[in-house]
């Protein structure tokens, strides 16, 4: 059977996957909400 708390013990984690999530939470993208407020924003100047 597993034991599970000495496989934790063992774990050590990725070094790419740390860069990954890095470079990844750096990145300021847009997500659709943020799309529509700036649309919505240009609508109303340009009227």
């Amino acid at each position: 059977m597993i034991d599970f708390e000495e496989e934790l013990k063992k774990f050590k984690p990725s070094l790419e996957i740390d860069r990954t999530e890095d470079a990844v939470l750096e990145q300021e993208e847009n997500d659709m909400v943020d799309l529509m407020i700036e649309l919505m924003s240009e609508y109303r100047t340009n009227q």
